[in-house]
Parts: structure tokens; sequence; C-alpha cells
């Protein structure tokens, strides 16, 4: 009996550990699994934080207060949520990055490309719908502004801005709504990470010459899993850095 050779570990094993890679990758290559660290502490900081959040106009923001000032360890709740959506953002930008310079989107490796854009868009949805959840002068606004572009659609236009605001304008409707859209969307994001995940693997990744070779290839673990923890400790100290000494440099002050 083997562990390694059971349905669900012998594919884990596969993708994650004995997983061919081109054996001249550079750090460049790392921003991927950091991508994928900054999605999970999203999601676990986020619902803990949902759990002391309430999606009511009259409420929404003093919730947010009861985090930082009643909730113990709610401030540090708070500001890895608020900080690590930045973080997030600046390490899919670098990914991305990286792909267009080394041609990352070339064949055969469209569809990789096509999900990273899909998860990009969802990224930004999420995004969206937290800014709007704190309740603050910014959230109002923002919301106003960006779900009022939908007016610009011809014929169509207005009738979804009613139907995306629940109602003639920005209220509890539109917040109750983008608090459920924000809890949702991660775990889609999740799916779409996977599926860009085993879209890579159907041809193993490209590297910095854009040369294909089969034999310049070495096991994923244990060398490019030391590769990528130097990248995650670096970022573990300048994410540290945001949270314990500019926690609110990132957000706006009237929000």
């Amino acid at each position: 009996f083997s562990l390694l050779k059971q349905p669900i570990s012998s594919t884990l094993n596969q993708h994650l550990i004995d997983y061919p890679t081109p054996s001249n990758l550079s750090y460049w290559w790392g921003f991927g699994s950091l991508a994928g660290i900054c999605l999970v502490i999203q999601i676990v900081t986020g619902v803990f934080l949902a759990m002391h959040h309430t999606p009511h106009v009259d409420l929404a923001f003093n919730s947010v207060e009861h985090v930082m000032r009643d909730v113990e360890g709610g401030w540090l709740l708070r500001y890895m949520h608020a900080n690590g959506a930045s973080m997030f953002l600046i390490v899919v930008h670098l990914h991305i990055f990286r792909g267009l310079y080394h041609a990352s989107y070339s064949s055969p490796r469209e569809f990789v490309r096509c999900l990273g854009v899909v998860i990009f868009l969802l990224m930004i949805l999420t995004a969206f719908t937290g800014y709007v959840l704190p309740w603050g002068q910014m959230s109002f606004w923002g919301a106003t502004v960006i779900t009022s572009l939908a007016s610009a659609i011809p014929v169509v236009g207005d009738t979804i801005v009613t139907w995306l605001w629940g109602g003639f304008s920005v209220d509890n409707a539109t917040l109750n709504r983008f608090f459920s859209l924000h809890h949702l969307l991660p775990f889609i994001l999740v799916g779409a990470s996977l599926l860009h995940l085993g879209a890579l693997h159907q041809y193993g990744s490209n590297n910095p010459l854009g040369v294909h070779s089969e034999m310049d290839k070495i096991a994923f673990y244990p060398y490019f899993y030391v590769k990528d923890l130097v990248g995650w400790v670096a970022f573990a100290i300048f994410f540290s850095i945001w949270i314990f000494y500019a926690p609110n440099v990132l957000g706006h002050p009237d929000n």
C-alpha cells in the first residue's frame, strides 16, 4: 500500500511534487504561487470579517469600527484584508507583466492566458464590491459612479442600472447584494484559478529563453518550493511593513 498511488494523492503528487519544471525559471515565475497565497489570505480574513460585518446602510460603518475597537485582533484582520487586496493586485500585475514579457500567452498556452483574463476580471468585480462594504463616503460615490457606467449602454442601460441598484438609487438593497457577491466571487476565483493551473500543467511552464525542451526539466519539489519560499518570505516582510507601519496609506481617508 502506497499513499502516493491513491487517486487523489497521486494527482497532487503529479502536479505539486513531481511536476516537471524547466530548470532555468527565474524568480519572476514565483508570482503565480504568491497570488495563490494572497487569495487564501483574503478568503480567510474575509470570512472572519464577515462574521462581524452588518450589511445595512445604518450599521455597516459602525460594524467596521466595532471590528477595530471591540473585536480581539480585529484591527489585524481588517488591515490584513484591506492591505492584502492591494498586495494581491500588485502581485497579479507583476504576474501579468511576466506573462507579457516572456510571451507566456503564445501557442500552445493560449487557454492559460484566456483563463487568466477571466480571473483578472473576477478580481476587479470582487475588489469593487468589497470597496463598497464599509459604506463610507467613497464607498457610496464609488458605487454610484461605477454602476452608473452601465447607463451608457443603449436602450437597456437605465434598466440595468436600476436592476444593479435594486431600486432607483444606491441604497440598502445595493449594499446587501454587493455583500452577497463579495462573499461568493472569491470562491469562483478559486475554481477559475484551479482551471488556470490545470490548463498550465497540460503543456507545462514556458521559460525565460522561450525554447521548449523536454530534456532540461527537474521536479518541482524541492527545488522550486525552496525558490518560491524565498519570494514568500520577502513578500511577508513587505506585507508586514504596510500592515504594522502604514496600514491606512493605501486606502482613502474619507472612507
